[in-house]
């Protein structure tokens, strides 16, 4: 029994002090993302808001979902109404 006390006093003493991860997020939200479509709009609506797109792709499965790309922005739409508007880093590739 002695060795079993020792070997779990060893092991208390063998385990370091836990460590955490901070993980940094900007404080404020992105002033392009105000300018990005809401949900639920129209594709009317969003094209008359910011013009036509520089990509339309093709819609994809069921319910079929199309994306429009914009220079800061893509647009993915079900049916006619706007689903996500997602912020870009770079043009979109064609």
């Amino acid at each position: 029994m002695t060795i079993v006390r020792t070997l779990m006093l060893f092991a208390l003493l063998a385990v370091g002090p836990a460590g955490a991860e901070t993980l940094v997020t900007p404080a404020a939200v992105p002033a392009a993302t105000a300018a990005a479509p809401t949900r639920g709009s129209t594709m009317a609506a969003v094209q008359s808001r910011f013009g036509e797109p520089i990509t339309r792709h093709a819609a994809v499965g069921e319910p079929p979902i199309t994306r429009w790309d914009y220079p800061q922005f893509a647009v993915f739409f079900e049916h006619d109404r706007v689903l996500h508007a997602v912020l870009v880093r770079s043009p979109p590739a064609g």
